[in-house]
């Protein structure tokens, strides 16, 4: 886990770098190069002109919302811009992308500055909604005093907080309307797009491990790993009764936490406390629900003393882990299957009968994988009064919307619209 790779100082040469600074200038002097180099190869045209509301985002981004992201010391004086591993690995995710998106476009004759303005409007819907998704999802943990900072807080991505499938709608409705506008064909050119897209993920999900999101569960493999305290995941723990060696949990008939689990080298168990047991007071403060206990345990130190149902428990310990205890490296199982899963689909990409089945195999294998993934995942609760997380929901649904695409694309002509001479093998009887 490395969060912050480095920091941009505040100031350069005696001018601020965002804001009304150094950032602000360069964006004006960029975004006026692209527009006249657009308008002169192409014409002011709806492509050339659906530039502009995004460039105009950026710049209220450069001038409002970055100086307010900037870490402060201690003495109240900005430290910089951080720059979040999470937001590296999310920008090469895009990069990596986009070559491979242009490798592909330039193998079946469509124009490679069509597809990088078609991966730029992806790339912005699709954060739009992957972010959205959470915000909503998470709302209480963005509403700030005033607009501006409840502004900065939603807009502050590099620290993580993207939803996959808000990404994946956001980018599904961008790229819509950006293929309408320009006339191309819908399913090729997702066929085209669907093993960039995976490629992304991969790369970003190497982020999140970066980050300290979308961790794991306890895990006693070699390959686990270990968390900071200052992560997510020891929160997590730590509020579970994790690092004390226990579990707990809601009671099943009732709102109170209970004992579910204790590990049996551990001090809760040297301390006699027993699976099955109900908290009803942490440090003397009385617990009648499993989120009152959550919060107690959050700041519970190395000696925990517990008032059960069966009489006192006092959990010794010399001091509280460093680290968490070992997890599942979810984040790396998400970035392997994504990169097989983008190899596959590159594979079969020359070897689609019709527009829309290599999209359609990403629509099926994804879901599949992103189901299994949350079976490790300890990072998302279960909905609707389930063990399934709303990941798990959506990819059920998911598998079920696709069997009507496949549906759709069986009954479709072989061929291409988008395939040069021998790019599709001849499927004729």
């Amino acid at each position: 886990m490395r969060q912050d790779l480095f920091h941009i100082p505040h100031e350069w040469l005696g001018m601020p770098v965002f804001g009304a600074g150094w950032l602000l200038l360069v964006w004006a002097i960029a975004s006026a190069v692209l527009l006249v180099t657009l308008w002169r190869r192409q014409g002011w045209n709806t492509d050339t002109s659906s530039y502009v509301p995004l460039l105009a985002l950026m710049g209220l981004l450069i001038w409002l919302v970055l100086p307010r992201l900037e870490d402060m010391t201690d003495v109240g004086t900005s430290a910089g811009l951080p720059i979040r591993g999470y937001g590296v690995m999310l920008l090469l995710g895009v990069l990596g992308g986009v070559a491979l998106a242009v490798r592909e476009a330039r193998r079946v004759g469509l124009d490679p500055d069509l597809v990088i303005s078609l991966c730029f409007h992806l790339f912005v819907a699709g954060i739009i909604g992957a972010r959205l998704f959470y915000v909503i999802e998470y709302w209480p943990q963005f509403r700030q005093p005033t607009p501006i900072d409840t502004l900065g807080a939603i807009l502050n991505v590099t620290q993580g907080g993207l939803v996959v499938y808000g990404s994946l709608i956001g980018a599904l409705l961008g790229g819509l309307w950006f293929l309408r506008r320009n006339a191309l064909p819908l399913l090729a050119t997702a066929d085209l797009m669907a093993p960039s897209l995976v490629l992304g993920l991969a790369l970003g999900r190497i982020g999140c491990l970066l980050n300290g999101c979308c961790y794991g569960g306890l895990c006693d493999a070699s390959w686990a790993v270990t968390f900071p305290s200052t992560s997510e995941p020891y929160t997590h723990q730590r509020m579970l009764g994790q690092l004390h060696g226990f579990l707990l949990a809601q009671d099943a008939d009732s709102s109170a936490a209970c004992v579910a689990a204790v590990q049996l080298d551990g001090p809760a168990a040297e301390a006699g406390l027993q699976v099955g047991d109900v908290l009803r007071a942490i440090a003397g403060r009385p617990v009648e629900t499993f989120g009152e206990a959550q919060k107690a345990l959050q700041i519970a130190g190395p000696d925990l003393y517990l008032t059960t149902d069966r009489g006192p428990v006092r959990i010794r310990m010399p001091a509280l882990p460093e680290r968490s205890r070992p997890t599942h490296p979810a984040q790396l199982y998400a970035a392997i299957g994504a990169g097989l899963l983008c190899w596959l689909l590159w594979s079969c990409y020359p070897f689609r009968r019709r527009d829309g089945e290599v999209f359609a195999l990403l629509l099926t294998l994804y879901p599949v994988m992103r189901f299994l993934e949350e079976t490790v995942r300890v990072d998302e609760p279960g909905q609707f009064r389930t063990s399934f997380s709303i990941a798990q929901w959506i990819s059920l649904l998911l598998l079920t919307a696709v069997v009507a695409l496949w549906i759709f694309i069986v009954r479709q002509p072989r061929g291409s619209a988008l395939a040069l001479a021998g790019d599709l093998p001849d499927q004729s009887p």
